[in-house]
């Protein structure tokens, strides 16, 4: 995880948006390798390891009254192949350096090719496909239903077509800047309000939060 990526994080309990406090192991440059980050608000921990912060609840942390996430059993193809990032880069309709770009789930093996085409931004990547590892454009985050980062951070979210199913499109939508694209990999997805339709097609949604 990229050492200044965790004023933008946020504990995923309910409660108010507090910063969370780091505490690096090891650092490799800017990246943080190994550590912790803590809430103030209701003071839990969440592990940093081989760079990827791990928000998941642990069996420990699960009440007998919550339910446990499902495990992906199945992951869909892709309607967009890692080649055709370009593409994906002209649909977030992005223009200069700078700010986070949110990928989740399948969409996060699109973050090396597009961190080619867009120099300055910053990827953050919720719960990647197994073997991905973190780049310096690129920070990892394993969650269970909240995407760990505070409201309107982000300058484009891409949902992959494995968690394109709520709560993971509100929390895109959540965590996306007003007047920002939001790329769906489905062209029938449930979506939350406050999204205007631009583009469906070729296994894709596209709109711009409203």
């Amino acid at each position: 995880m990229h050492i200044e990526l965790t004023e933008m994080l946020r504990c995923p309990e309910a409660h108010r948006e507090e910063m969370l406090v780091l505490s690096t192991g090891e650092m490799r440059g800017r990246m943080v390798r190994s550590g912790l980050v803590g809430c103030p608000v209701c003071h839990k921990e969440y592990p940093i390891s081989n760079g990827i912060v791990n928000f998941r609840r642990s069996r420990a942390r699960v009440s007998r009254d919550e339910v446990t996430p499902v495990p992906r059993v199945h992951t869909p193809p892709s309607p967009l192949p890692t080649a055709d990032a370009a593409k994906l880069q002209a649909l977030l309709e992005m223009s200069g350096p700078g700010g986070y770009v949110v990928l989740i789930g399948a969409a996060v093996r699109q973050a090396p090719a597009l961190g080619g085409l867009m120099d300055g931004v910053h990827f953050v990547g919720v719960n990647p496909p197994a073997g991905m590892a973190e780049q310096p454009m690129v920070s990892l985050l394993y969650a269970s239903e909240k995407v760990p980062l505070r409201t309107a951070i982000a300058r484009g979210v891409v949902v992959g077509a494995d968690l394109a199913i709520s709560p993971w499109l509100v929390e895109a939508h959540r965590v996306l800047l007003r007047g920002r694209r939001f790329v769906v990999e489905s062209e029938d997805p449930e979506l939350p309000i406050g999204l205007t339709r631009l583009a469906v097609g070729a296994g894709l949604w596209v709109g711009e939060k409203t």
